[in-house]
């Protein structure tokens, strides 16, 4: 690793990994807002955010499709992303469902743990899956 007066300079391909990742991660968190609050966008977002999340299409294929250019419809999906963001800064759902998937898991390795018989245990992953659907 090159050193440089300032200190260590990471390597490029560790800086894009590290991007990448951010990027994988802002886009399935994007995805998960839109199922949660997708309804609540007006039409011309939920159809910019459908063909960028649901479908996978870049921003140029939308673009294309839609007859715009390829900035406007970045602007769209980042103006929605925002719209979603704000929802779950007040409604709180996503969080919500994430704390109650890891109290789920939790609740999981406690049953492993335990030794229950296995249609008690069979039972209770049951119930736990059906209340955290």
């Amino acid at each position: 690793m090159a050193v440089w007066p300032a200190g260590p300079v990471m390597p490029l391909i560790f800086l894009r990994r590290r991007a990448m990742k951010d990027d994988i991660e802002r886009v399935e968190y994007a995805s998960m807002l839109y199922d949660f609050y997708g309804s609540l966008l007006n039409e011309s977002q939920n159809e910019i955010m459908a063909l960028y999340h649901e479908d996978n299409l870049s921003l140029s294929e939308i673009a294309e499709e839609l007859g715009q250019t390829r900035q406007a419809v970045h602007y769209k999906l980042r103006k929605a992303e925002k719209a979603l963001k704000s929802y779950e800064e007040k409604l709180g759902l996503v969080s919500s469902y994430k704390e109650n998937r890891q109290r789920a898991q939790k609740a999981y390795r406690i049953i492993e743990s335990a030794g229950m018989s296995e249609p008690y245990a069979d039972t209770l992953k049951r119930l736990i899956d059906q209340i955290t659907e």
